[in-house]
């Protein structure tokens, strides 16, 4: 089983801003949502906790690790897809001919960035190690989540678009004969009403 968790709420993902390598702290929101989520999982029996390096995600999964009682690992592979010159900036301030190619070609990189392509490779590896392992948490962000879940789902790259992954969800992935499948997606139901 590989959980998936994003990250909490860091003060750029309040302003609506692409958020990739930029490496900014959780917010106090961002640090109860932490907190919630090492709540929900405390019960669970966990093997490991990995996380992205960006300190959003060692926050978060430090939070998760102490609950469960096992210690931290950074994997890179767990990193934000990389926005490149985006980094930090409203897509509504991006030039509109390169943001509707971005979302319609998952082979398309911001300038100095990352493709989906990329991200769905490095995360379908990452998946394909890990899933037949004990269960583990993966502490990520919002692409590389969407590539996880995707490559359960044996889908393409272009579904990231039609996917929404909330701040301090939950994904759940398994294979239970072999065969990978999206058992939860998106699940906030551990965190307080806003």
């Amino acid at each position: 089983m590989i959980v998936l968790v994003r990250h909490g709420e860091t003060a750029a993902n309040r302003a609506r801003l692409a958020l990739g390598r930029a490496d900014p702290p959780l917010t106090d929101v961002g640090r109860l949502q932490a907190e919630a989520l090492a709540e929900r999982l405390r019960a669970e029996e966990i093997a490991a906790v990995l996380t992205s390096p960006l300190q959003r995600a060692r926050e978060t999964a430090a939070a998760i690790a102490a609950a469960v009682g096992v210690g931290v690992e950074v994997d890179e592979r767990l990193v934000e897809l990389d926005y490149g010159e985006w980094d930090e900036h409203r897509f509504e301030d991006l030039p509109r001919d390169e943001v509707l190619r971005w979302r319609t070609d998952p082979s398309f990189a911001a300038p100095g960035g990352e493709s989906l392509d990329a991200v769905g490779v490095r995360m379908g590896e990452w998946c394909a190690e890990r899933i037949a392992g004990p269960p583990v948490v993966a502490v990520s962000h919002v692409s590389p989540i969407k590539a996880g879940a995707i490559w359960a789902m044996g889908a393409g790259p272009e579904l990231a678009w039609r996917m929404f992954c909330a701040v301090a969800s939950i994904a759940r992935i398994d294979a239970p004969v072999g065969v990978p499948r999206l058992l939860t997606w998106n699940d906030t139901s551990h965190l307080p009403p806003h």
